[in-house]
């Protein structure tokens, strides 16, 4: 039996990934409680970098940590956000329709894995932004996979 193809390549690879960026961050921009976290906007490098973390993620090339700075980097840019629970459960919302806009599979193996990612991104990010927070400092950019439930592959 073949082994399962990365959520990067299922989902249709890095123009894929670029797709939901942008659907997501064009729907913050327009988002009571998600906008004043990106004051003046969402910048196109902003975009750019999250792209990047997102491909790596889901099993691409690994462009976070080789030019961005990894994991640390990504820390160091939710620190003293202080993201409230409403923003996190938004953000996370928001997300999941981003996917829809940008035609991400839906099928439920990949969407299970998506949400179950975003679930635990948010929630860490949530932790790690607030005032006094001591994250772990220095950890590797995960890299998700498919968890109990592969693709259905006849």
């Amino acid at each position: 039996m073949s082994e399962p193809p990365s959520l990067h390549a299922w989902a249709g690879g890095d123009d894929a990934f670029g797709r939901l960026v942008d659907a997501f961050y064009d729907r913050v921009e327009h988002d009571d409680l998600l906008s004043p976290l990106f004051p003046g906007g969402v910048s196109q490098e902003h975009r750019s970098h999250v792209t990047t973390w997102w491909i790596e993620v889901f099993g691409g090339r690994a462009g976070y940590t080789d030019e961005l700075g990894g994991y640390g980097r990504m820390l160091d840019h939710h620190r003293g956000l202080a993201i409230r629970l409403d923003q996190r459960l938004r953000f996370a919302t928001t997300m999941s329709l981003a996917a829809d806009d940008a035609g991400l599979p839906d099928d439920p193996e990949f969407r299970a894995a998506f949400v179950g990612y975003v679930e635990w991104g948010t929630r860490l990010a949530l932790s790690n932004s607030q005032p006094g927070a001591e994250p772990v400092e220095q950890a590797p950019v995960p890299r998700w996979g498919w968890g109990v439930a592969p693709p259905y592959q006849p």
